[in-house]
């Protein structure tokens, strides 16, 4: 059994065939899914998503690329449900800044702005954080550490390698392994695997995005966390099955499903 942890099921790539999706990866041992909230103008969709399938569950989040879109009351109206398990992904991304230094300096303070008001809202609703990082780990971590994350912990998802983020393990953080892994330019992610804890490695696809070896160019889908586990199976000389148990377990501790 796997549990992919980070699917982006209500995008327009699955709209024409979602029900096939599922099924095959149901019928390929993924069990649960977890759509993460990217942006509340698509968050109705991974809503019905959720609520039509006993197995998949959401979360409420703002991307730092809609950081714009950022509202409380979303998150108030939306957080109690049953279905919701998560805050994210929120967090930092400072690949894509343009404009002068003083511009994107302004950015990237209204960034850790909304990720400090998603940290104090998973705090308060007692739920784990979905956690955005690229190009950012530095500030990443000291936002998650100022702002005491750890009393809800959460997932570094697409985890980029960083030792430096290796350890917030130790504060309750686990780390999202995807479709990179299979990659043959992946030899930072490879090299890092082994020195993260077990007990704090989770599964997810990403999908429709970072589609595995050997599916590359293709759109990704629930089904291809088969390929990101055995590749951590033979990475880390352990059983396949094994990997399965023990990520399926995390996800299952993390996000009380």
């Amino acid at each position: 059994m796997i549990i992919d942890t980070h699917i982006h099921l209500d995008h327009d790539r699955y709209d024409e065939d979602l029900e096939e999706v599922l099924a095959r990866a149901r019928e390929g041992g993924v069990k649960k899914f977890i759509i993460p909230g990217a942006d509340p103008v698509t968050l109705d969709k991974a809503i019905s998503i959720a609520q039509r399938y006993e197995d998949v569950y959401f979360a409420v989040g703002v991307h730092p690329y809609d950081m714009e879109n950022y509202t409380e009351d979303i998150f108030h109206k939306y957080l109690g449900h049953e279905k919701c398990v998560a805050v994210g992904e929120c967090g930092l991304d400072y690949f894509r800044l343009e404009g002068s230094d003083e511009e994107k300096d302004l950015i990237k303070q209204k960034q850790k702005e909304v990720f400090v008001a998603q940290i104090r809202l998973a705090r308060e609703y007692k739920k784990p954080l979905i956690v955005h990082v690229r190009d950012a780990s530095n500030d990443s971590k000291t936002v998650l550490l100022e702002n005491d994350a750890g009393d809800v912990g959460g997932v570094l998802h697409c985890f980029n390698a960083d030792e430096q983020l290796l350890s917030l393990a130790k504060e309750n953080f686990y780390f999202g392994i995807g479709g990179v892994l299979t990659f043959k330019n992946a030899k930072k992610l490879v090299n890092v695997l082994p020195k993260i804890p077990q007990e704090k490695l989770v599964i997810e696809t990403d999908g429709p995005y970072l589609t595995p070896t050997p599916h590359r160019g293709e759109r990704n889908e629930p089904l291809y966390t088969n390929f990101v586990a055995q590749k951590i199976a033979e990475l880390l000389d352990e059983d396949l099955k094994n990997i399965e148990e023990i990520t399926t377990k995390n996800a299952q501790e993390l996000f009380h499903i």
